[in-house]
């Protein structure tokens, strides 16, 4: 990772002290660098500019969403893709321009389609045929007033990824299918509406991945598509999905070559098929805040069972259910004994009663102790935002990291918390 350095035998980053912020905040902890997140918009941004100047980066907020780093974004100058209610009234409360956010999500509700239309978003992104006319139904209940839309795509790429970060196979739960003609049903249905506006299409083809050539499969895909089929095109949306370094055996590709790569396909099918240069849209998450952010734990139990050997530290799934999902691989460092050499090859647990709580496998460490202070990398994405309170466990809180100063942007919850929303009937409270 970027902006983590070794000093003292003490694992830093953005310049504090891993171990000192890990007795100041407790733990687990969430860190991240805000330097490092603002280099990494400008990452995709600049290049994507300099080539080709009617382009957007939008962040995939799913991958990390909270106010304060909305407002990172938003300063950045890119926009939001947002896939909830949860997640536009966030960003909305972090003062987020709505003429900069895309609304996303393949089932979305009424009460989220009706903030969407009353905020004013940019457009909305349709998955499904079900849902163009669902949308078209409430803005004739309500009387409203065009909105713009785009309709995800389910171009049949199949991205060298894991099954279940793969969004564009042909059996996706996600989009709507160019070889069953269920795509064309949709966009031909949309605009003989007289309530929304067609600006073009969209896809996402995955997670984690470090090829290029599935992205120029989608823009030969929609290109081809749309002239095949006589569709204007104001905007074309290629989705994100760029690989970060979570262990040495990743590769992630150049962002300029990237930026280069894709522009230079697109340029190339425009002139083939003839169509009017669209605007075009790119949609990282994971690669803006990933690596970007640590978990600080404090070691507890260390155990061997069977010659496989625990480290077992005070988080767990709740906090980090990415390897109970689909066995996601981190690099972790004993942030107090930063420079040691490894001599063992664990497996860090956490403290929830389930077998599959893990938070990673393999892993090469000095001899831990209990005390020890644990940082995983690489966390920044698909951590917090996917935290829970399984056994009534805290969410961590969050700090960030700015000019050699830390403070909360997610404060720490309280036992008050966990029981906030629990309402005990009167016919139950005879007994108490």
């Amino acid at each position: 990772m970027k902006n983590l350095e070794i000093i003292n035998n003490r694992l830093h980053i953005g310049g504090l002290d891993c171990t000192e912020l890990a007795k100041k905040f407790g733990t687990p902890l969430y860190v991240l660098n805000e330097r490092q997140i603002r280099e990494s918009c400008r990452s995709f941004s600049e290049p994507l500019k300099r080539a080709y100047p009617d382009s957007q980066v939008v962040y995939a907020s799913k991958a990390l969403s909270n106010t304060a780093v909305y407002r990172i974004i938003a300063d950045e100058g890119l926009g939001a893709d947002v896939v909830s209610g949860g997640e536009l009234c966030t960003a909305l409360a972090a003062g987020f321009d709505p003429k900069m956010l895309y609304f996303h999500g393949c089932n979305k509700t009424k009460d989220e389609i009706l903030l969407a239309l009353q905020s004013g978003v940019h457009a909305i992104v349709i998955d499904s045929y079900s849902e163009a006319e669902y949308l078209a139904e409430i803005m004739d209940e309500i009387n409203a007033e065009p909105i713009n839309v785009l309709v995800r795509i389910n171009p049949g790429v199949n991205a060298h990824t894991h099954r279940h970060v793969q969004t564009a196979r042909t059996d996706s739960k996600f989009g709507v299918s160019i070889s069953d003609g269920s795509a064309l049903k949709t966009i031909k249905y949309i605009m003989s509406s007289l309530k929304m506006n067609f600006l073009g299409l969209h896809c996402h083809i995955g997670s984690q991945i470090f090829e290029l050539e599935p992205y120029r499969l989608v823009i030969e895909t929609f290109t081809r598509f749309a002239a095949e089929n006589g569709l204007p095109l104001k905007e074309i949306n290629i989705g994100g999905g760029a690989g970060i370094k979570y262990t040495e055996e990743d590769a992630p590709f150049d962002r300029a070559e990237f930026a280069e790569f894709i522009i230079h396909t697109l340029k190339e099918n425009l002139v083939k098929y003839n169509i009017p240069a669209p605007k075009l849209v790119i949609e990282p998450g994971r690669a803006i805040v990933a690596e970007a952010g640590i978990t600080l734990y404090t070691v507890g139990a260390v155990k061997t069972a069977d010659a496989k050997k625990y480290v077992f530290v005070d988080g767990g799934m709740y906090d980090n259910p990415r390897y109970a999902l689909y066995q996601a691989k981190y690099s972790a460092v004993l942030a107090n004994r930063a420079a040691e050499t490894p001599t063992e090859t664990i497996t860090i647990a956490g403290r929830c009663c389930e077998s599959g709580d893990i938070i990673a496998d393999g892993v090469e460490l000095p001899a831990a102790d209990r005390g020890d202070i644990l940082a995983v990398l690489s966390t920044g994405a698909y951590n917090y935002s996917m935290a829970s309170h399984y056994n009534r466990n805290f969410v961590p809180p969050t700090v960030l990291i700015n000019n050699g100063q830390a403070e909360y942007i997610v404060k720490p919850e309280t036992y008050e918390d966990l029981v906030r929303n629990d309402v005990i009937p009167e016919r139950l409270q005879k007994n108490k």
